[in-house]
């Protein structure tokens, strides 16, 4: 067991881990992020995405103490119920969610996908977020999401 610090959604917290705990359980079970969701475990479907320094990873497959003096950033970091980041509130005009249990994933991942390539084409866009899959097939209403999402950023 060791002490760390982990940097989630701009406050710093300290954790103590197992040497083999997963970013996915230290952010669940130790900080209680619950949109951090475990769906295969082999960081193939995208539920358990957080951004670390911007850049979508799988909680799954990163070691805990590996993300120690990043900046980690899980859904509950994004936006605020008053002040909805432009991604969050484009999935809900557009409702791009049906079970929403991979939403807060695919959520980050176009939030890094927009935040990197402001201009995306939309092959991009699918390109970037095939890492993330929907059980209830909802993906018309995601990419329709994101889209809006894009239009809105491009427009300001």
């Amino acid at each position: 067991m060791e002490t760390i610090t982990l940097r989630v959604n701009g406050r710093a917290h300290q954790i103590t881990v197992r040497g083999h705990q997963t970013l996915l359980d230290a952010l669940r079970d130790g900080l209680g992020l619950l949109s951090v969701r475990e769906g295969c475990g082999i960081g193939v479907c995208g539920a358990c995405t957080v951004l670390i320094d911007g850049r979508p990873f799988s909680a799954c497959l990163t070691l805990a103490a590996l993300a120690e003096g990043r900046e980690i950033l899980t859904v509950e970091g994004l936006g605020t119920a008053e002040h909805l980041d432009p991604v969050q509130d484009a999935f809900l005009a557009r409702t791009g969610f049906q079970c929403s249990y991979c939403t807060p994933g695919i959520i980050l991942t176009a939030k890094a996908l927009l935040d990197a390539c402001p201009d995306a084409t939309d092959e991009e866009l699918r390109e970037y977020l095939s890492g993330n899959l929907c059980r209830c097939g909802s993906y018309v209403k995601i990419l329709d999401s994101v889209r809006t999402a894009l239009a809105r950023l491009r427009s300001h």
